[in-house]
């Protein structure tokens, strides 16, 4: 049974960060494995960070200018995770693509929610 969606997005993206540490765990101890999990640490991690500086945000432009840091991050980290798929770098590709799946459902939040302010901030 699929677990129950989480629509509060300050803890989704804490989850999804949760999610991508486990990933970068299970990845080989290689070169190429340390260098992939370094980069999905940092931009897998930062959309939540980021989101924190987004709702303190000063302005609506602001606002848009912040969620489109959160987007470029999420978006880094699902090209990470499917290059980490393709090669494959992980022990259990199961992990790695439930955490692509999450990865690309918060990507089309965040497009949408961004496509929205940016209609919002024209009226």
């Amino acid at each position: 049974m699929d677990e129950p969606r989480i629509y509060d997005l300050e803890e989704r993206l804490i989850s999804f960060a949760l999610q991508v540490l486990e990933v970068s765990e299970i990845l080989t101890k290689t070169y190429a494995g340390n260098h992939i999990s370094g980069q999905i640490i940092r931009s897998g991690t930062s959309p939540a960070l980021n989101y924190g500086e987004a709702q303190a945000a000063e302005s609506s432009k602001d606002f848009i200018h912040k969620m489109g840091i959160i987007l470029k991050e999420l978006r880094e980290t699902s090209i990470s995770l499917m290059i980490i798929i393709r090669k494959p770098l992980a022990s259990d590709i199961n992990v790695v693509q439930k955490c692509l799946n999450e990865c690309q459902e918060l990507i089309a939040i965040f497009a949408s929610s961004i496509k929205t302010a940016k209609s919002r901030n024209l009226k």
